[in-house]
């Protein structure tokens, strides 16, 4: 599949070299291919436009992955949730078979000063802070790519590709040994994403010549690791490595890029010029998905390492859950900022919680342990009708998540109002809301079953086997202090018989328990008929 991929890149780099000797392809052109009926947001344009991929069912997507010199944070975790959100769409709402590449930046000057700090190899390093990220990827869910690619492990194509930039006569070298690009060699083309006017250039050799130049190969120094290159021993500069592994896969045509918005500049609007002048194409990535910040409540600064006012991602994951925090990703379009805060989070939870009741609820009202009255089933299934297609339009609509998440509420809304505990009916219809409202969220990435967190709180079984036995338990002696005694013959029947005055504590005692379970996150709800109860934090209910 991917050297299909490739082919339909590279048939046409010769309309691509016509474009780019002729000026033709300074703004953005609408791609030619299969028009998916979608619209997506491009930073290139600064709107939503038509999503039209290049092959029929494939999109190609690249995305920049973390610098491996500490653990990854909550902010981090935004970004590759929320990406992984719309990749899930895409692949399970619209039939689209998303090919994503992420690369691995395990060379850097920071892994360098952090592993000098630590007196380790910055391999070691390396490789340490990958294996975390992966694992915390793997918490809250969110699907690997198809590949991982270590900037280390293609240095020989990085090489190359620096090599093919300088024949094309937007690269040189210094005595020195260092590369740059030469921003000048392209004129008003640099800047497609956040525009030239006010482009600063990155420190460096006074032979620069423009300030404005960036490094594609920077000279050995000592105490750094170092490779081979026509040019002396060196390693590659940071934008150079996205470009070379994501033209090394997908050749000189990008469906998708994304990430943060802090990379927006320099380094997507490095890794654009220096694909382009490579493949001497007019547009090497058609759409760039960048998604919106993490602030601290009340902080207008973004969460960063630099800033170090992070929440690890593991330290997260002992307050809440993966599944809490997705919510708080799906309440907020991918591209907005987002506030994190207890506020926040506990709303999110609210969320889920009120969603989670709903599942319990229609299963148990299917068991025939909750019940309702007679309802107008041709109304509700209109009304799932149109929750599903207003759920397609807003996915179809730049993935708006929030307002999916509002159609689904607004149908637990339609559900409580016909929800009661009086008499008996079982329409089919609250199980096509339960599969439904399942589905939605599976595709989404929340698990409503809850198979890992109940299996974390208690693999065996045990606590839902001793909540059940005091439930039950409760329910008995509720019941045995709830009973009347019997008129003996020959004595007047009392007009109002209730519990001997004997039994008042156990009633007491039983309201008692009632409240003190709830405090720990069970809920007994009674009804006319059965006592049921519900886990409300992670747990399952009956």
């Amino acid at each position: 599949l991917l050297r299909t991929v490739k082919l339909g890149s590279y048939l046409s780099v010769i309309l691509d070299t016509r474009d780019w000797k002729s000026g033709v392809g300074k703004k953005w052109t609408r791609p030619t291919g299969y028009d998916t009926g979608l619209k997506t947001y491009n930073s290139l344009t600064k709107q939503k436009e038509p999503l039209v991929l290049a092959q029929e069912g494939i999109a190609t997507w690249y995305s920049c992955g973390p610098t491996v010199y500490d653990h990854a944070h909550l902010g981090h975790a935004c970004s590759y949730v929320r990406f992984d959100i719309i990749q899930r769409v895409l692949s399970r709402v619209f039939g689209i078979n998303v090919i994503h590449v992420m690369v691995i930046t395990d060379i850097d000057d920071k892994i360098i000063r952090r592993a000098l700090e630590k007196s380790i190899s910055p391999t070691v390093l390396a490789r340490m802070y990958e294996e975390e990220f992966k694992n915390d990827m793997l918490a809250l869910k969110v699907l690997p790519p198809a590949v991982y690619l270590r900037v280390t492990e293609n240095i020989p194509q990085i090489v190359a590709f620096i090599e093919g930039i300088i024949r094309n006569e937007h690269a040189y070298a210094t005595k020195q040994g260092d590369v740059y690009f030469d921003i000048g060699s392209i004129g008003d083309r640099y800047g497609k994403l956040m525009g030239a006017g006010d482009a600063t250039g990155e420190p460096g050799d006074r032979e620069k010549r423009d300030s404005r130049d960036f490094a594609l190969w920077k000279a050995s120094k000592p105490q750094e690791p170092s490779w081979e290159s026509p040019w002396g021993k060196g390693r590659p500069g940071w934008h150079i490595e996205c470009s070379t592994i994501a033209s090394s896969v997908f050749g000189s045509q990008l469906d998708f890029h994304s990430g943060g918005i802090d990379l927006a500049f320099p380094h997507h609007e490095n890794e654009i010029a220096q694909c382009e002048a490579y493949h001497q194409c007019g547009q090497w990535g058609n759409y760039f998905l960048h998604s919106g910040h993490l602030h601290l409540k009340g902080s207008a600064e973004k969460m960063s390492k630099s800033l170090n006012n992070y929440i690890t991602i593991k330290d997260f994951l002992e307050s809440y859950s993966a599944n809490e925090f997705r919510m708080f990703c799906l309440l907020t379009k991918y591209r907005s900022a987002i506030d994190y805060s207890d506020a926040s989070l506990n709303e999110a939870r609210s969320s889920l919680a009120t969603i989670t009741a709903f599942t319990h609820d229609a299963q148990a009202y299917m068991r025939g342990q909750l019940q309702c009255p007679a309802v107008e089933e041709g109304a509700l299934w209109e009304r799932l009708a149109e929750t599903k297609a207003n759920v397609v339009r807003a996915l179809a609509d730049d993935f708006d998540t929030p307002r999916v998440v509002n159609a689904i509420m607004s149908l637990l809304v339609i559900y409580g109002e016909w929800f009661t505990v009086t008499c008996c009916a079982f329409p089919a219809v609250f199980g096509a809301f339960l599969a439904y409202i399942r589905e939605v969220f599976e595709v989404l990435g929340v698990d409503l079953l809850d198979r890992k967190e109940a299996h974390s709180v208690d693999s065996s079984g045990t606590l839902e086997n001793v909540v059940e036995q005091l439930a039950r338990f409760r329910s008995d002696v509720r019941a045995f202090a709830l009973s009347v005694q019997e008129t003996p013959p020959g004595e007047p029947a009392h007009a109002s018989p209730s519990p001997c005055s004997e039994k008042l504590p156990l009633l007491k005692a039983c309201d008692t328990l009632r409240k003190d379970l709830a405090s720990m996150g069970v809920h007994i709800r009674v009804s006319a008929c059965v006592c049921q109860w519900r886990l409300l934090k992670g747990g399952r209910g009956r």
